[in-house]
C-alpha cells in the first residue's frame, strides 16, 4: 500500500525560519491484517529506508533533515508483503485490507523529541483516529483508516474528508469488523451527516451541503444576502416611575424627569417629601434603525421645586442606553431601585433611589412581565438594584480618556473648484478637507480642535469624560469630521464596544485600547455635493469604501473622590496629550494582496451592456478612481523605522523579485473591461472561460498579524462548532438516529481545538508590537478557551439522550462566547472592497475582511478563504441595497484572493483549481518573479449537469390573490434554464429534469470531483404584465461523477434533499430537488445513464424527475372533516355568499358541500369527505395539502376567497396504537409509590391494577405547597395564604386573629394566587421547581398568558386554519400577517395508509360516515350564554397628552354590541374594571369574542388602546371543557359558590360515558373508582347553616382535577382561572399594547340556567380615621438666636399629613422660646381617609387640575409623615426635621425619650415593626431626623405622639374634636410663661431671660458695685472723718 503524506508548511510543527538540524523520525507503529509477513520501506527526500520482514513488531526510521520542510515535500512509505511463494510485490496490487498507522516526531539537536502533534498535521483535525483508536471517539469514526487514496492528498488529507457513517447497529454489519472505504465512499456529501447513506438522507442541503466546507479549494458563500443593519424599526420604550427613596435634601418638592433620547417627560409634582410615590407609566415610540436605537441614552432625574418659571435644582440622576436594557432577559428591568447621583458634584456620594420599570420592545418581541400584583413586599433597595447582572453596586467614578492622535488617508470633503482657482493664482495646492474628531459616549460630547486642510491631519489631543464604573453606556462612538461653514459632515464614524476592551472578571482588566489604528468605512470616496450614501458615514449600515483610519487609544483612571485635588464636575474637558512614536503600533510590512476572477455570471441586465471591470482595493490602495493620499516613499521609510536596514532585509527576503526602476512592484487593481454576453433574460455574464484576470496590489501596513491570526482560530473553531451544532439540528429535525452521539463529537472536537488555540496562542508572543489590550486579551481568551475546553469535555460525558436539549443549549451559548471573542476591536488591515465598475461608475460591490483571506504558515491561522474560490455575490450599496432591490443578485463571482507578507509570497497561487499557465505583465526581460495578469487554463473537463427539480414548498405569497405563478431559474457558470410555471399555488409541484448539455469547468478533473461550483436556484412569480417579480433564492452542490466512475450505489443516482430558501434575510419555504454533475468522457454522452424521454407529450417536452430519485409513493387515505368557515371578508366589495372549500395534495383532491346561505348557517352540512392519494413513503417528502375557499357565484362563476397550505401533513397522520406498550401502567407504579409515601406508610394492598389516589385534606408533607390537597372547607385554601404571609417577615410574627369569613370574597381568593404564583416564579428561579402537579392547582389560577397558549389553542380534534389573500408585504411595506388573513376555515384532517387495522372498524358504534372522526358533536348552530368578566388592565399605552388614558370595556359578539362607555375611568393606566357582561350567542354565526380597552375622550371619538380576540367555539368543543372552569373546591354558599349547572359528579359521569371510560363508581369510605383508579376523598360538606351533610361532590371533583391520569380518555381540564391576553392594536402591529385579565364562562341555553355571576366588583375602599396626638417633643435643634441675648432658642409646631401635603396637612400651635428643645402640645390631628385592606393603599379622588373634567382616582401608600418646624414671623418657617411612618408596619415607638434612637430610622429592618392595622392604637416617642451638610442621617428631635386608628363607624361612636376643642378635649398644656412674647409681659420675659442665664453675673456685678460704693463713701468720708479724726472735732 502506498501513502503519500504531503508535509504542508502549515502542517507541522511551527518551525522558525533558521532551522537547526533536526531529526525526523517515523515509527510505523501497527501495520494489520495484511495476510503472510510484511515489512515498509519508507522514503523521504530521496532516502529510502526499509525495515526488516515483521511479523508483528515497530520499526523506525530516521532522516536528518537541516532546512525548512517544504509544502511539496513527500514522505512515502509503502508496505510490501512477503508472500514465499512470490517474488517480492507491492500490496497495492492485492486487494488486503491493509491499515498503515504512523507516528512522526520531530528530534531537536539537543535530543528533545517531540511528538508531532496531529492537530497540528491536519488542517484542521476534523476528525482523527490515532492508531488503532487511541481516542475513544464518540465521532463515529471508522476504526481504521481508509485503504485507497488519491495520490498527492495525504492519507491525513482522505481522513479529513469527513463525518462518515456509523456502523448501523442492526442492518449492514453483523460482526463488528472495521468498516473499509473505497474511494468513492470517500464523497463527502453521502457522508455529511454522520447518518450517512440512509436512503431518506433529507437534510436542508443548502444549509449543509453549501455550508459543508468540501475540500480545501473552495469556501462557503453566503447565503443570506441583505445587510440588516441601518433600516429602522419600531421600538417602544416604557418607563415606569414608581417611587423614590432617601432622596437627599430637606422638605422637597420633586418632580422626577424621563428622558429617552431627546425626548423628555415630566411625572406629577410630590410636596415636601424626601420619599415621593408616583407610580406614573411614561411610554416613548421610536421608528430608528437598531443601532441608533441601543445609543439612545435614557436619563432619569430628579429635580427639586420645578415650576412654569424656573427649571428647579438637580437632586440627582441615573442613566443608562437603551441597549443595556434590551441585554437583559425579557428586555426589561422590573421593580428595580436606580441610584441617583450628581453629575456636578461627583464628590458628594449617593443622592437617593429611585424604583422603576423599563422594558424596550421592539416589532415581535412579547414581553412576559411579571404579575403586577400589590405591591406590598418590603423593598430590599440593595438587592434590587437597577444594574445588569455582574455590575456592582457601588459604582466609582472614573476618568475615561481618549487619546486622539492622527489619521491618514481621508478623503476629499469639497469641490476643487475653489482649489484648482486659489492654485492658479497663489500657487498653493491644498488638501481639501478640513477634519476634527467627535466622541460621543454616555450621552457627552467631545471635540479636538480642527486641523485646517489637512489629508493626514495631527491632533495629539486627548478627551476625558468622567462618568460612573462601569458604565451603563456599551458604546463609545468616535467620529471624524469636517468642518464645514455651513454644516459640518461625517467622514468615518467607528464604535467602541467596552464589552470588548475590558474583562469584568476577577482576573479581568479595565477598558484600555491601543494605541491603535481603526479603519473607518463608509460611502464612496468621490465627493459629491448631495451624498445618497451620507448615512454609511454615520455609522447605519455597512460601509461600502475605506474613508479613513485614526490612530487612537483609550486609557481608565477610577478616581478617588476622597481626594481633595479632584475636579468634582463631570464636563467633558479636552486636553494636548503626549504624542505617540510611529513604531508604537508596530513595524511597516509591505503586504502583497493577489487576486484571480474565475467567474462574473449573473449581472443584473438593467446595469446596461457597456465594458464593465473589477476593482479591488485595500485601505486607499488600488483605488483609481477617487483614491487620494497614497503614502509617499517618504513616509513609509519615516515610519520603516531604520531605513537600511529595513531595506536590506526586504531586499533578502524579496526573493527573486525584480523591481522595476525606483524598485516598485507596480500594482494592477482592476481586470480589464470586458462586454458582458447575455445569458437569460435577466442576467449578463463575462467570458472569463479559459483565460481568468487576476489583479494584484502592493500596500504598506503595520505588522499586526497576530491579532488577526487569534481571530481566524477562534473564528474557525466556531464556524466547526456552528457547522456540527446546525447538524445535530438537523438530525433532530428529521429524527434521524443518535444526534447525541454527533454531539458527543462535536464537544470532543471543540475541547481538543480550544486546547489547541491554548498551544497556537502561546507561541510566539515577542514578535509583534503588543498594546495592553493585545496582552489582556490574549490572556483572557487563553483563560476561557481552557475552561470552555474543559466544560465542553464534562459536557461531553454528561450528553445523553434525555439530556440532550437542555446540553444544546448551553453549547449554543459557547458559539455565541467564541463569535463575541473572535471580533477583534483593534483593527489591523483594512478589508478589501470588490467593486463591479460600468462605464466608470461604481455599481455594486462586496467587503472581505482582511482577516479571511490572510496566509500564514501554520494552518489554524490562515483565514478562512485564504488561497480558495469564493462564490461572492454584490450587492447594492447603502440604502439601494433594502428590500426587495437588494435580493436580486448584481452579480455572483467567483473569486480567489490571497494576502500576505510580500516575503512570503511564492505559494500565493498554490490553492487555485491547477493545470493553468501564467501570463505576467510585458515588462521586458527577467520578471519571471512577478505575479501574473491572467492565468490561461489548458485543462477543462466537459460535463453534462442534471438539475431534478421535484417541488417547493411554503412559497412567499406574490401575487394578490395570496397565491404565485412559482417557477425556478437554475444557473450554473454561464448557463440558465427554466421550469414551468405553475400556477396559482405556494407549494409547486414541478417534478421537471432540466439538462444542462456541455458545461466546460477550468482545472483538473478530480478537483472537480471534490469541489464542484455552487448551483443558484432562483425562484419567480411570474406576471402577464412587466416581468417576474423575484420570491427566493437557494444554493446547492452537486453530486459529480467522472467518465471512469460507476453510476450506481451508494453515491447515484442522488437522494432528493431540502433546500431552504431565503428572501433577503428571511426565510421563505424549501425547494425539494437533486443535482448530479456528470462527466462527459471520451467517448461522448453515451457513456451517461440514459433520459427517459418525456411521459407527458400535451406539455410540450418536459422530462420528468427520473425513477430512482424521485420518492417512493404508497397509497394513503385523508380524511377532512368539514366544520365550516369564519369571520370571511369580502371580495372585490361583493359579499361572500356561496362558498365551498376545495382540498386538493400531489394532484388529488376532494370538494366540500356548497354552503347554501354563510350568512344563516356558515357550517357544512357533510361533515366527513376522503380522498385517496399516493404519497412518498418518508414523511418528511409528504406534499403539502392545500385549502383554497371560493365563493361560487351566478352563471358558474367561481372567485378564489381565500387560500391555506398545510406544509406539513405529520401531525395529522393517523398512527395506530401500538398493543405492547401501555404508558400509564408504569405512571401507575410511580404513582402508587408516591402516594404510599405521602401517607407514610407502605403501599398498602389493593387488587391488581388499581391505582389509589389520596385525596385526604391531612397530608403529612412539610409545607409542601404543591401537593394536590382538597379542603373540606372551601376557606382552607386562603386560610394557608394568609398564614404563610404573615410569617413572611423577620421579627416577631404579628398578632392576628383568624380572618373571619364575611371579610373574604372572590378577590381575596385572587390576590392569595398572585401571591402562589409569585412564589412558584420565585421558587423556579432559583431553580427549585415546583412540581408541575402544583403548578396546575394554586387556588383560582391567574395565568400571565392566554388560555390558548396553555392547552395548544384548544385545537385538540377542531382545527383552525387561516385564509390568506394578499401579497405579503416586505419590510418597507406595512402589510402585515394580519392584514392578509380574509376568514378561517375550521375543519381536521387525518391521514392514513389505505388497509385500515381491524380493531378500529370493529369498535362498538364505529359509524363508516365519519370514518377517524367518531364521536364529533354535531355541528347545528346551538345557543350560547356567555360570561365575560374582565377583571381589569394593567400597562396600558396612554392614549391622551397628559400621559393617561380614560378606559373604558367595549365587548362585541356577533351582532351584540356592548359599549361600557359611562363607566369609564379617569386618568389610568391600570385600571381595575371588575365586571361581568351576559351576552347570548348562536354559535356558529357568532363565535369570535373581541373585547376591546377604548379611551374616552370629551370632544371627538373615542381611540382604540387596543383589543384581543377570542374564539368561542373552538373553547366550546374543546375536550378541555374550557366552558366554565372547574375549581378546587364544591361548596354552595359564599364567595367560593360552584358556577357551573352541573353538579361535578354529573360532568364526571358525561365524561366517562363519551371517553367510553367505565365508572364511576363510588364506594363506602370515601372511594371512587374510574377505569382502573381509585380515588379517596372527603364526603361530607356544610350548607349556609354550617350543617354537615354526605355527598359524593367532593370525590367526583376530585376525579376531575385529575382527569388527565385517567387512561386514553383523559386529558387536562381547564381549571378556575383568569387569563392575561396582550391588547394589540392594528396601527401598532407586533408591539403590545396592554394587557387585560379576564375569563369567559359559557353555559349551553338548553341547559339548565347558571345562578347569578359571581360579584368581581373592585373592592370599595374602607373608611377609616387615624387620630394622631402630638403630646410633648424634646431635644428639638434649636435654630434662632435671640435678639439681644443671643441665646439659641427655638419657636416649635408640628405638622402632620397622611394623603398629601396639600390635601390634609394640620399644625400644632407653637410652643415659643423653647431653650432646651422641649415641647408641649397635647394636640390631636384627625385624618380620615379610604383605604384598601388588601392592596395597602390609601385611596384618594381629587381632579388633577383646574382645567380636569372630572376626579381621578390615585392609590398612594398609607404613610403618616410627621414634621418639626421652627415658626418664622418675617421670613419663611425652618424646616428642621421629619419622620415618615408607614402604618402598615413602623417600628414601635420607645417608651421614654432616653431609648429613642437615630437606629429607630437607620435600622428599621432590625426592629420588631407593628401596624396599626392590627394594633389600633399606639404611643411612644420616634425620632426627627433630617440630613446635614455630608448629606449623613442626624437627629434633630423627638416627639411623643399616640396614634388611634378607628373605623368610620367606631369614629361616629366616639368623637373626638380638632386639636383640644370638644368633644373629648385634650387640657392645655404645661408651658413655661417665658413663652410669652416679651412686649406683652416684659417684667416676666426680662426676668426669665435675663435672671435665668445671667444670675451668677448680676450677682458679681452687684458684689462690686457695692464693694466699690464701699470703697468710694470710704474714699469720700475719708478726709473728713481724718480731719474730725485729727482736730478732734
Amino acid at each position: 500500500m502506498l501513502a503519500r503524506s504531503s508535509i504542508d508548511q502549515g502542517a507541522g510543527p511551527h518551525f522558525p525560519t533558521y532551522l537547526p538540524c533536526v531529526t525526523l523520525m517515523v515509527s510505523v507503529a501497527i501495520v494489520d491484517q495484511t495476510n503472510g509477513s510484511s515489512g515498509p520501506v519508507s522514503c523521504f527526500r530521496g532516502t529510502v529506508q526499509d525495515s526488516t520482514i515483521l511479523e508483528r513488531a515497530t520499526p523506525t526510521f530516521r532522516w536528518p533533515i537541516a532546512s525548512n520542510i517544504d509544502g511539496n515535500e513527500i514522505l512515502e512509505i509503502q508496505v510490501f508483503n512477503y508472500i514465499f511463494l512470490f517474488p517480492i510485490e507491492q500490496c497495492v496490487w492485492f486487494a488486503f485490507q491493509t491499515s498503515v498507522s504512523i507516528e512522526i516526531r520531530y528530534q531537536a539537536m539537543d535530543g528533545t523529541v517531540g511528538s508531532w502533534n496531529d492537530g497540528e498535521f491536519l488542517e484542521s483535525s476534523t476528525r482523527r483516529s490515532e492508531g488503532e483508536g487511541s481516542y475513544s471517539f464518540e465521532t463515529d469514526i471508522l476504526p481504521s483508516l481508509p485503504t485507497s487514496c488519491r495520490a498527492g492528498k495525504g492519507v491525513f488529507s482522505a481522513m479529513k474528508l469527513g463525518k462518515t457513517r456509523p456502523p448501523k447497529e442492526d442492518s449492514h454489519r453483523k460482526q463488528d469488523e472495521p468498516a473499509v472505504l473505497e474511494t468513492e465512499d470517500l464523497d463527502r456529501k453521502a457522508m455529511r451527516l454522520g447518518g450517512g447513506l440512509d436512503p431518506d438522507t433529507i437534510s436542508l442541503a443548502s444549509v449543509t451541503a453549501v455550508t459543508t466546507n468540501v475540500s480545501n479549494k473552495r469556501s462557503k458563500p453566503d447565503i443570506k444576502m441583505e445587510p440588516s443593519a441601518g433600516r429602522p424599526m419600531d421600538y417602544q420604550v416604557s418607563i415606569t416611575i414608581i417611587e423614590a427613596r432617601q432622596l437627599v435634601g430637606l422638605n422637597m418638592d420633586p418632580v422626577v424627569c424621563v428622558e429617552v433620547g431627546e425626548e423628555k417627560k415630566y411625572t406629577s409634582m410630590k410636596e415636601s417629601t424626601n420619599c415621593p410615590y408616583y407610580n406614573e407609566y411614561f411610554v416613548f415610540d421610536f421608528h430608528v434603525p437598531p443601532d441608533v436605537m441601543f445609543d439612545k441614552i435614557i436619563k432619569l432625574s430628579v429635580i427639586h421645586s420645578k415650576n412654569l418659571l424656573r427649571s428647579g435644582t438637580l437632586v440627582g440622576s441615573f442613566k443608562m442606553d437603551v441597549g443595556t436594557v434590551y441585554t437583559q432577559p425579557e428586555h426589561q428591568f422590573y421593580h428595580k431601585w436606580a441610584i441617583l447621583s450628581d453629575p456636578e458634584d461627583i464628590t458628594a456620594g449617593l443622592k437617593g433611589y429611585l424604583k422603576c420599570d423599563i422594558a424596550v420592545v421592539g416589532k415581535g418581541d412579547n414581553i412576559k412581565t411579571p404579575h403586577k400584583a400589590n405591591e406590598t413586599d418590603e423593598d430590599d433597595i440593595e438587592g434590587n438594584l437597577l444594574l445588569p447582572d455582574g455590575v456592582p453596586p457601588e459604582r466609582q467614578w472614573a476618568r475615561f480618556y481618549i487619546r486622539i492622535y492622527r489619521a491618514e488617508g481621508l478623503p476629499r470633503m469639497n469641490t476643487s473648484l475653489m482649489a484648482n482657482v486659489k492654485k492658479a493664482l497663489i500657487g498653493e495646492n491644498k488638501d481639501l478637507v478640513d477634519p476634527y474628531v467627535q466622541v460621543l459616549f454616555a450621552g457627552q460630547k467631545g471635540k479636538t480642535s480642527v486641523q485646517k486642510s489637512s489629508y493626514e491631519p495631527l491632533w495629539n489631543e486627548q478627551i476625558i469624560f468622567t462618568e460612573m464604573f462601569p458604565p451603563l453606556c456599551k458604546r463609545f462612538k468616535i467620529q471624524i469630521r469636517d468642518s464645514d461653514k455651513v454644516n459640518d459632515m461625517a467622514i468615518g464614524t467607528h464604535f467602541i464596544d467596552l464589552r470588548k476592551i475590558s474583562n469584568e472578571g476577577d482576573k479581568g482588566f479595565l477598558p484600555t485600547f491601543g494605541p491603535a489604528w481603526v479603519n473607518m468605512y463608509g460611502s464612496t470616496r468621490n465627493y459629491t455635493l448631495m451624498d445618497e450614501h451620507q448615512d454609511l458615514n454615520e455609522g447605519l449600515g455597512e460601509g461600502v469604501s475605506f474613508r479613513a483610519r485614526l490612530l487612537l487609544s483609550l486609557a481608565v483612571e477610577i478616581l478617588d473622590t476622597s481626594n481633595p485635588e479632584i475636579t468634582s464636575s463631570t464636563d467633558v474637558q479636552v486636553e494636548q496629550a503626549t504624542p505617540v512614536t510611529d513604531t508604537c503600533t508596530g513595524k511597516m510590512e509591505e503586504f502583497f494582496l493577489f487576486g484571480a476572477f474565475l467567474e462574473a455570471t449573473m449581472i443584473d441586465r438593467k446595469i446596461g451592456d457597456k465594458p464593465i471591470n473589477f476593482e479591488v482595493t485595500i485601505g486607499n490602495y488600488g483605488n483609481q478612481i477617487d483614491g487620494t493620499a497614497k503614502p509617499s516613499l517618504k513616509r513609509k521609510k519615516k515610519e520603516g523605522g531604520d531605513t537600511e536596514e529595513e531595506d536590506s532585509e526586504l531586499l533578502q527576503h524579496s526573493s527573486e523579485d525584480e523591481a522595476d526602476d525606483d524598485g516598485e512592484l507596480v500594482s494592477v487593481s482592476s481586470t480589464q473591461p470586458a462586454k458582458p454576453l447575455i445569458t437569460d433574460r435577466n442576467y449578463f455574464h463575462l467570458p472569463y472561460f479559459e483565460k481568468k484576470p487576476c489583479i494584484y496590489i502592493k500596500s504598506w501596513w503595520q505588522d499586526q498579524r497576530r491579532r488577526l491570526y487569534n481571530a481566524n482560530i477562534m473564528d474557525k473553531i466556531a464556524d466547526k462548532l456552528e457547522e456540527g451544532l446546525n447538524d445535530v439540528h438537523e438530525m433532530i429535525k428529521t429524527e434521524k438516529p443518535h444526534p447525541e452521539r454527533r454531539l458527543r463529537g462535536v464537544l470532543e472536537e471543540l475541547s481538543s481545538a480550544c486546547f489547541r488555540f491554548v498551544t497556537l496562542a502561546n507561541k510566539d508572543q515577542s514578535l509583534s508590537v503588543r498594546t495592553k489590550l493585545d496582552r489582556e486579551r490574549l490572556k483572557s481568551c487563553m483563560r476561557e478557551l481552557e475552561n470552555m475546553g474543559q466544560q465542553a469535555r464534562t459536557l461531553r460525558s454528561q450528553v445523553k439522550k434525555n439530556t440532550m436539549r437542555d446540553k444544546l443549549k448551553l453549547v449554543q451559548n459557547f458559539l455565541q462566547k467564541l463569535r463575541f471573542l473572535a471580533d477583534e476591536p483593534q483593527h489591523s488591515i483594512p478589508d478589501i472592497f470588490v467593486w463591479m465598475m460600468s462605464n466608470g461608475k461604481r455599481i455594486a460591490y462586496a467587503r472581505i475582511p482582511s482577516k479571511d483571506i490572510l496566509y500564514s504558515i501554520v494552518d489554524e491561522e490562515t483565514g478562512k478563504d485564504c488561497a480558495k474560490v469564493k462564490t461572492i455575490f454584490l450587492r447594492l450599496p447603502g440604502k439601494r441595497g433594502f428590500g426587495p432591490a437588494g435580493w436580486t443578485v448584481q452579480a455572483k463571482m467567483e473569486i480567489y484572493l490571497w494576502l500576505g507578507l510580500n516575503k512570503q509570497r511564492k505559494d500565493f497561487l498554490s490553492g487555485l483549481p491547477c493545470g493553468f499557465e501564467e501570463k505576467k505583465a510585458s515588462k521586458g526581460p527577467g520578471l519571471q518573479a512577478f505575479p501574473p495578469i491572467s492565468l490561461l487554463y489548458t485543462k477543462k473537463q466537459v460535463f453534462q449537469l442534471r438539475a431534478h427539480m421535484y417541488q417547493a414548498r411554503s412559497l412567499f405569497a406574490a401575487d394578490s390573490s395570496g397565491l404565485s405563478d412559482p417557477f425556478a431559474r437554475v444557473f450554473f457558470i454561464t448557463q440558465g434554464q427554466c421550469t414551468e410555471v405553475l400556477n396559482e399555488t405556494l407549494c409547486p409541484t414541478w417534478d421537471q429534469m432540466l439538462v444542462f448539455d456541455d458545461v466546460e469547468l477550468y482545472g483538473e478533473a478530480h478537483e472537480m470531483r471534490d469541489d464542484p461550483p455552487i448551483i443558484v436556484i432562483e425562484i419567480y412569480d411570474q406576471d402577464t404584465v412587466g416581468k417576474a417579480d423575484f420570491m427566493g433564492r437557494t444554493f446547492a452542490k452537486p453530486v459529480v461523477k467522472m467518465s471512469d466512475e460507476h453510476y450506481g450505489p451508494p453515491r447515484f443516482p442522488p437522494q432528493l434533499e431540502y433546500y431552504q430558501i431565503y428572501r433577503g434575510n428571511a426565510t421563505a419555504g424549501d425547494l425539494l430537488a437533486a443535482f448530479e454533475l456528470l462527466q462527459i468522457g471520451p467517448a461522448g454522452k453515451s457513456d451517461l445513464p440514459p433520459i427517459d424521454g418525456p411521459t407527458d407529450m400535451d406539455q410540450g417536452p418536459i422530462l420528468p424527475v427520473p425513477l430512482g430519485i424521485r420518492p417512493v409513493l404508497s397509497k394513503y387515505r385523508v380524511e377532512i372533516l368539514f366544520w365550516g368557515l369564519r369571520d370571511l371578508k369580502r371580495v372585490n366589495l361583493a359579499q361572500v355568499d356561496r362558498p365551498r372549500v376545495d382540498i386538493e395534495c400531489a394532484g388529488r383532491g376532494v370538494q366540500s358541500a356548497l354552503i347554501q346561505n354563510y350568512k344563516k348557517n356558515p357550517n357544512f352540512s357533510t361533515l366527513v369527505k376522503w380522498f385517496e392519494v399516493d404519497l412518498p413513503e418518508n414523511e418528511l417528502l409528504h406534499p403539502p395539502l392545500n385549502i383554497r375557499v371560493v365563493d361560487c357565484r351566478a352563471f358558474g362563476r367561481y372567485t378564489l376567497v381565500g387560500s391555506h397550505a398545510v406544509s406539513s401533513l405529520r401531525r395529522f397522520i393517523h398512527r395506530p396504537p401500538d398493543k405492547k406498550f401501555q404508558p400509564w401502567n408504569t405512571a401507575a407504579k410511580l404513582l402508587n409509590g408516591y402516594m404510599a409515601l405521602a401517607n407514610g406508610g407502605p403501599p398498602c394492598y389493593h387488587p391488581p391494577g388499581e391505582i389509589v389516589i389520596n385525596m385526604e385534606p391531612e397530608v403529612p408533607i412539610k409545607k409542601m405547597e404543591t401537593m394536590v390537597k382538597l379542603e373540606a372547607v372551601s376557606i382552607g385554601v386562603e386560610k394557608e395564604k394568609k398564614k404563610k404571609k404573615k410569617k413572611k417577615k423577620g421579627g416577631e410574627e404579628m398578632e392576628d386573629e383568624e380572618p373571619d369569613e364575611s371579610m373574604l370574597d372572590w378577590w381575596s381568593k385572587y390576590f392569595a394566587s398572585i401571591e402562589t404564583m409569585k412564589e412558584v416564579g420565585a421558587a423556579e428561579r432559583q431553580g427549585t421547581t415546583a412540581s408541575s402537579h402544583g403548578r396546575r392547582h394554586l387556588p383560582g389560577l391567574v395565568y400571565n398568558k392566554e388560555l390558548e397558549m396553555e392547552f395548544d389553542g384548544f385545537e385538540d380534534w377542531l382545527h383552525t386554519f387561516n385564509l390568506f389573500r394578499g401579497k405579503i408585504g416586505d419590510n418597507d411595506d406595512t402589510t402585515t400577517e394580519e392584514e392578509r388573513i380574509v376568514g378561517r376555515f375550521k375543519g381536521s384532517m387525518c391521514v392514513y395508509k389505505v388497509p385500515l387495522p381491524d380493531d378500529i372498524t370493529k369498535e362498538a358504534g364505529y359509524d363508516p360516515n365519519f370514518g377517524m372522526f367518531q364521536g364529533i358533536p354535531s355541528n347545528d348552530p346551538i345557543h350560547v350564554l356567555v360570561r365575560v368578566f374582565i377583571v381589569r388592565a394593567t400597562d396600558l399605552h396612554p392614549a391622551d397628552i397628559n400621559g393617561k388614558a380614560d378606559p373604558y370595556i367595549a365587548i362585541k359578539l356577533g351582532k351584540t354590541d356592548i359599549k361600557d362607555k359611562e363607566n369609564y375611568i379617569s386618568k389610568q393606566l391600570n385600571p381595575i374594571f371588575g365586571k361581568s357582561f351576559d351576552i347570548e350567542a348562536t354559535f356558529p354565526m357568532e363565535s369570535m369574542l373581541t373585547v376591546a380597552v377604548y379611551d374616552w375622550d370629551l370632544v371627538g371619538s373615542d381611540d382604540l388602546i387596543g383589543e384581543t380576540k377570542i374564539d368561542l367555539e373552538n373553547r366550546y368543543y374543546s375536550k378541555h371543557r374550557a366552558t366554565c372552569g372547574i375549581s378546587q373546591t364544591y361548596s354552595i354558599h359564599g364567595y367560593n359558590i360552584w358556577r357551573d349547572p352541573a353538579k361535578p359528579s354529573q360532568i364526571l359521569a358525561k365524561l366517562c360515558k363519551e371517553g367510553k371510560v367505565d365508572g364511576p363508581h363510588f364506594g363506602p369510605g370515601g372511594r371512587v373508582k374510574v377505569a382502573n383508579r381509585v380515588f379517596t376523598g372527603p364526603r361530607e360538606m356544610e350548607d349556609e347553616n354550617g350543617q354537615k351533610k354526605q355527598t359524593d361532590e367532593h370525590l367526583a371533583l376530585a376525579v376531575l382535577n385529575h382527569w388527565e391520569e385517567i387512561p386514553r380518555a383523559g386529558c387536562r381540564l381547564v381549571p378556575e382561572h383568569v387569563e392575561t391576553r396582550p391588547l394589540l392594536n392594528p396601527d401598532k402591529p407586533g408591539i403590545e399594547q396592554g394587557r387585560l385579565e379576564m375569563w369567559v364562562d359559557m353555559f349551553p341555553m338548553d341547559m339548565p340556567a347558571p345562578g347569578p355571576a359571581i360579584d368581581i366588583s373592585p373592592r370599595k375602599p374602607k373608611r377609616y380615621e387615624l387620630r394622631v396626638i402630638v403630646w410633648n417633643t424634646d431635644e428639638v435643634i434649636l435654630e434662632d438666636d435671640d435678639f439681644f441675648t443671643g441665646e439659641k432658642s427655638s419657636d416649635i409646631f408640628v405638622r402632620g399629613w397622611l394623603k398629601g401635603q396639600q390635601e390634609d396637612k394640620q399644625d400644632t400651635d407653637v410652643h415659643y422660646h423653647s431653650l432646651t428643645g422641649e415641647g408641649n402640645f397635647n394636640w390631636r390631628y384627625i385624618f380620615p381617609f379610604d383605604y384598601l385592606m388588601a392592596e395597602e393603599k390609601i385611596v384618594i379622588s381629587k381632579k388633577e387640575s383646574m382645567f380636569s373634567w372630572d376626579e381621578t382616582e390615585y392609590k398612594i401608600p398609607a404613610r403618616l409623615t410627621l414634621q418639626v418646624w421652627d415658626a418664622d414671623h418675617f421670613s419663611a418657617d425652618d424646616f428642621l426635621g421629619a419622620i415618615e411612618l408607614d402604618l402598615n408596619r413602623f417600628p414601635r415607638g420607645a417608651k421614654t425619650a432616653k431609648q429613642c434612637s437615630l437606629e429607630m430610622v437607620t435600622q428599621e429592618g432590625d426592629l420588631p415593626l407593628v401596624s396599626i392595622f392590627k394594633q389600633k392604637r399606639v404611643k411612644g416617642w420616634w425620632p426627627f431626623v433630617a440630613r446635614d451638610e455630608n448629606d449623613e442621617l442626624e437627629l434633630t428631635g423627638k416627639v411623643e405622639a399616640e396614634l388611634h386608628l378607628l373605623t368610620a363607624e367606631e369614629a361616629e361612636k366616639s368623637p373626638a374634636g380638632l386639636a383640644r376643642n370638644e368633644p373629648d378635649p385634650l387640657e392645655k398644656p404645661n408651658r413655661p410663661d417665658t413663652s410669652f412674647i416679651w412686649f406683652l409681659n416684659p417684667l416676666k420675659s426680662v426676668r426669665y431671660f435675663i435672671w435665668h442665664t445671667y444670675r451668677w453675673l448680676l450677682l458679681k456685678i452687684l458684689l462690686l458695685f457695692l464693694s466699690l460704693l464701699l470703697a468710694g463713701l470710704f474714699l469720700y468720708s475719708l478726709p473728713g472723718y481724718l480731719v474730725k479724726k485729727l482736730l478732734r472735732a
